[in-house]
């Protein structure tokens, strides 16, 4: 063991870490939410915090009256930035300190400095009616949301149980059943079914399954399901379409999908002509008919939820004053503030120790809520500010005339972090004279053109989806000849460029738009 040392050194090592307080994550992501989401939030914290309450709107007088007084009213309008007070600058000021600060003395501070001031109240700028003996808004919504429907295997399921079909069929149908995709096509093969079929003694074969398959195929509904290629759904549906017409036929049609559906699917007009003898207006009428047949017959049977957009805000035009002005839609948000009996209770000495010390808990998740909302609030006005004074010509002429607005140009204006602007527009939704738009379609970058105008990215796709709206469909313009276009206009970007937005907009090749 001679020889062997043991050593001991010390040394410093400086670094820069970052570290969220949770009450800073709760803020950043109350101004991220959605009306919808923010609504389903509050009412979380409604059923989970007992000193949390709604009121509408009018506090009584006394001493809960200091906290409304000391937040200072929010705008209703938004006509531009100038029009933001004192105190929205200072509670927009510390929305900032919170997201650039990271330590946990900013915690500490923060809490002594809340720990001075009496309890806020959150209340939105309810219409008129709101508490005019209405109907809640919100409770007729979901009255009104029908109930979730079956599913697309539930439905198959249901129908071929009530199949005339010796029961080992049944059986077997069922597992092809749970292989469809949500399309209705079955696109595993039946052997690879076959092999992994639960054990049991009535386990499928390959010729079992087919047989299976062709019953099902000509049972279930819609037809085309359970289809293992494209042409053999369109038949499908083709097989009913000439049982429901009776002796008329529809052989062209069939012809088509049968030996030309590849160069109907590239638009190759002059190809299936030349090869199936069928003349052009034989063709077009045979390609009306196959537009009564779907390509995905499963999505007949669920019908998808459309996503119901809330708008965090109105913009409408003052003619007066010849500007536009930005009200905030939350209405249907509750007024919230702290329960005054919990409020005493938590400074009542005679109250248990550990029941004051949970109400404290959650007097401090209220305050902090409510605060986190107010502020959510006003920065939403305060960047909705910017937005109209910059977008002033796409609220007046549309898309096409929208400006380049990067979300680093409004921080800056605004003094705050570009992650402040960024998660105040996500999820956004202004409802605007030229429909409800997206408020982060507002921010993104452009190019100039040559008489020096600034357009944004989404103006130039705008404009590149007129050109192509308006082209002589028999002779499509090409990407280059949309190039040429978009210069002639005086936005000059590159052929690649255009390739890219064109796919962005969902508009085909030239070759797939013309027309024969």
């Amino acid at each position: 063991m001679s020889g062997m040392r043991f050593q001991t050194s010390q040394s410093m090592k400086m670094g820069q870490h970052m570290k969220l307080a949770p009450r800073m994550i709760q803020s950043m992501e109350i101004l991220q939410l959605s009306l919808g989401a923010l609504e389903e939030r509050i009412e979380e914290e409604l059923e989970s915090n007992v000193t949390l309450e709604t009121f509408d709107g009018a506090s009584p007088s006394g001493p809960d009256d200091r906290a409304k007084e000391s937040e200072g009213p929010a705008p209703e309008k938004i006509p531009d930035v100038g029009d933001s007070d004192g105190a929205t600058e200072g509670d927009f000021a510390r929305l900032d300190d919170m997201e650039s600060s990271y330590s946990e003395a900013f915690e500490n501070e923060y809490s002594a400095a809340r720990a001075t001031r009496s309890e806020l109240e959150y209340t939105p700028k309810h219409s008129a009616s709101h508490f005019a003996g209405q109907r809640d808004g919100k409770m007729d919504a979901m009255a009104n949301t029908a109930a979730p429907g079956a599913s697309l295997l539930e439905q198959l399921s249901d129908q071929w149980r009530l199949a005339d079909v010796p029961e080992d069929i049944c059986t077997f149908g069922g597992l092809i059943i749970d292989s469809l995709d949500p399309d209705g096509y079955l696109r595993t093969d039946l052997e690879t079914i076959a092999d992994h079929a639960p054990e049991g003694a009535n386990q499928p074969t390959v010729e079992q399954l087919t047989q299976a398959l062709m019953i099902m195929q000509h049972v279930l509904e819609p037809a085309g399901v359970a289809a293992r290629t494209v042409t053999e759904c369109l038949l499908l549906q083709l097989d009913a379409m000439e049982q429901e017409q009776g002796a008329k036929s529809l052989a062209d049609v069939r012809l088509l999908i049968t030996d030309h559906l590849d160069d109907l699917t590239h638009n190759r007009l002059p190809k299936v002509a030349a090869k199936s003898g069928l003349t052009m207006d034989q063709i077009r009428d045979a390609m009306e008919w196959m537009g009564r047949l779907s390509l995905a017959p499963g999505r007949q049977l669920v019908n998808e939820t459309p996503q119901i957009i809330v708008p965090d805000a109105i913009v409408e035009y003052d003619e007066e004053n010849d500007r536009y002005i930005a009200s905030m839609i939350d209405g249907r948000v509750p007024s919230l503030r702290i329960n005054p009996a919990y409020s005493a209770m938590s400074k009542d000495r005679g109250v248990e120790k550990k029941t004051r010390d949970f109400i404290k808990t959650n007097l401090s998740n209220a305050n902090w809520l409510i605060d986190a909302l107010n502020q959510r609030r006003q920065t939403l006005q305060r960047v909705l500010g910017v937005v109209l004074t910059a977008q002033r010509e796409f609220f007046d002429f549309g898309p096409s005339a929208l400006k380049p607005l990067p979300m680093t140009r409004v921080a800056d204006q605004l003094g705050v972090h570009v992650a402040t602007i960024s998660r105040a527009v996500s999820g956004k939704h202004l409802q605007t004279p030229q429909g409800i738009i997206p408020l982060r379609k507002f921010f993104s970058g452009g190019a100039q053109t040559d008489s020096g105008e600034d357009v944004s990215w989404a103006a130039i796709k705008a404009r590149l989806q007129e050109i192509v709206d308006s082209e002589d469909k028999a002779k499509p313009l090409s990407d280059d000849s949309l190039v040429e276009k978009l210069k002639e206009r005086g936005i000059e970007i590159a052929r690649r460029t255009v390739a890219k937005y064109r796919a962005q907009l969902g508009i085909p090749a030239a070759r797939l738009r013309k027309q024969h």
